[in-house]
């Protein structure tokens, strides 16, 4: 299928109206839509917030009434869904040709969403629209990674986050860690929590650095904070033996009841409900001033040989039961070389400061590798400068 300058120009902007949705769309996947007369743009529309208007119909609706509707082209990222969700069908809205005026939609890819999957496709062919595509599939599919893993793989798709120092160290060796980095790659850090469904730690490091898991107001850029602090990612805690219930941790800073944000504890199957019952109990204190109720939430999972959860069991359950797409995890060198040496880790993100600190400090992630014919490889996919700090993203071949 040959498509013109034109078809490339109108889908790369759809491709721009989808990032908008970036920080807000989740669990939904972030989708643009652009519709044409004439070579010309008539209307844009982009999915911002999942139950509010996907972009087809965003786009529908700022139609200028004074636009004829006919011989109109819509440019969508990704396949229209053809379901009834919290939203109608934007596929059905997009074939209604006598009100949209549609004869043609062109789109970035299909959705492997089961509940779509070509069925968006059908009913405009059906309908005697034109429908052509993929159009700049690797793009598109470039926006919504996560949604993809989860639809097909029924798991997030998982971000590994680390600051390290130019020698790999992570902390020194009795845990001090803050900072390593420039302000300007903390405030990159927030990006990458805002994105995320989930943001997951261990009990270790949780206990040494007393982290809120959360997006900081202070510490971010981000133009439309307010609307990400309403709905924030949740706080994934790994806690094998349930440590957190011990009296002097329950007022740990992951509880932090300002924040919107659920909490979600894995533990063994083998903890016993009487400290299931001690974290659980402190809903009654903060779950008046949290969007979600209950705001904190227990699940046990499997452990493995080694007595330790099942993380592939843990990411199971945040994709099928929580709906994450894409969870960052930050976390120490035992935890993140458990995830690396379990081949869950998608994407390493590190941010490496232009300093030492020594053979005795803490190394990036304890990974079980003995022989060169060992070695991880890395594919980089993109470096920069962030302040003073330099900034890797490698994907795990």
């Amino acid at each position: 299928m040959t498509f013109s300058a034109d078809d490339h120009r109108f889908m790369s902007l759809a491709i721009q109206l989808a990032e908008k949705g970036r920080y807000t769309t989740r669990p939904n996947p972030c989708v643009g839509c652009v519709l044409v007369k004439n070579g010309q743009v008539i209307s844009e529309g982009w999915h911002y917030r999942a139950g509010e208007a996907h972009a087809e119909i965003h786009a529908l609706q700022q139609l200028p009434i004074e636009v004829k509707a006919e011989n109109i082209t819509a440019y969508v990222t990704l396949e229209p869904c053809s379901h009834q969700g919290r939203t109608g069908s934007c596929a059905m809205a997009l074939a209604d040709r006598t009100n949209t005026g549609i004869i043609r939609v062109v789109y970035g890819m299909e959705d492997p969403n089961p509940l779509v999957a070509g069925k968006g496709l059908a009913i405009l062919r059906e309908s005697g629209c034109v429908v052509e595509g993929p159009l700049m599939e690797q793009q598109a599919a470039a926006l919504n990674q996560g949604f993809f893993r989860r639809m097909q793989s029924q798991r997030p798709w998982v971000m590994a986050k680390i600051a390290t120092s130019i020698d790999g160290r992570t902390a020194m060796a009795s845990g001090e860690s803050q900072w390593i980095t420039s302000a300007p790659a903390r405030r990159d850090v927030q990006r990458l929590r805002a994105q995320s469904c989930g943001i997951i730690s261990g009990i270790d490091s949780i206990l040494h650095d007393n982290s809120r898991l959360s997006v900081r107001r202070e510490d971010s850029d981000l133009a439309n904070i307010d609307d990400i602090l309403q709905h924030p990612p949740l706080r994934v805690l790994l806690d094998t033996h349930l440590r957190i219930a011990d009296d002097d941790n329950l007022s740990a800073n992951i509880f932090d009841p300002s924040s919107a944000a659920q909490v979600l504890v894995f533990t063994s199957t083998a903890v016993t409900d009487s400290k299931m019952e001690k974290v659980l109990s402190l809903n009654d204190s903060v779950g008046d001033v949290s969007v979600v109720s209950p705001m904190i939430k227990v699940e046990q999972v499997a452990t493995t040989e080694t007595g330790h959860l099942c993380l592939e069991q843990v990411l199971t359950v945040l994709a099928t039961r929580y709906e994450c797409n894409t969870v960052l995890v930050e976390t120490g060198a035992t935890l993140l070389g458990g995830f690396i040496d379990a081949g869950l880790v998608d994407e390493l993100i590190i941010y490496q400061a232009p300093v030492l600190l020594g053979s005795d400090a803490r190394a990036l992630a304890n990974v079980s590798l003995t022989r060169m014919q060992e070695k991880i490889a890395l594919t980089i996919t993109d470096r920069r400068m962030v302040g003073d700090d330099l900034r890797i993203k490698a994907r795990f071949h």
